[in-house]
């Protein structure tokens, strides 16, 4: 093996995001093709996010005066996904602003042993709108407290 074939083979993708949080597939995660359906890969980490936000806050943050709406999403696909499979979603913040964060999100397949394998990359904004009028607002003190744990330093 060459120096860099050394480093490509102990570098761990997921060391690259300061959480991770858990997810299951579904028998009906799978698609006609036998493989989870690209669209459910969004709901993955929506529910991560959501999830870990719920979980480091202690707060139900659907009743916070402002709300987190997805402004923004894309995913890149790097391995097929298939029910049973048990899943970790890396949580980073890429960009934490006054009004919208930007999470830079992996999705890894639990392999054998302990390592986990790259199947997917997303890019998620929230911007924070008033729970009632739907205008932009400053994020939460608590939420923006959380979300500077997950910033990557650049």
């Amino acid at each position: 093996m060459t120096a860099s074939a050394d480093q490509r083979a102990e570098h761990n993708p997921a060391s690259e995001y300061p959480a991770l949080w858990p997810i299951g597939t579904r028998w009906d995660d799978n698609d006609h093709y036998g493989h989870v359906n690209n669209v459910t890969y969004y709901s993955y980490f929506d529910t991560a996010v959501n999830g870990w936000l719920m979980a480091t806050t202690g707060l139900d943050i659907r009743l916070l005066s402002a709300i987190g709406v997805v402004a923004e999403t894309s995913c890149n696909y790097h391995r097929e996904l298939s029910f049973p499979d048990r899943l970790q979603v890396g949580l980073s913040v890429e960009k934490l602003g006054t009004r919208s964060i930007v999470y830079k999100l992996a999705l890894f397949r639990d392999a054998v042993g302990d390592e986990l394998q790259l199947a997917a990359t997303s890019r998620f904004v929230h911007v924070y709108v008033d729970a009632q009028t739907r205008r932009p607002v400053p994020i939460p003190t608590e939420i923006e407290a959380a979300a500077r744990t997950l910033v990557i330093p650049s």
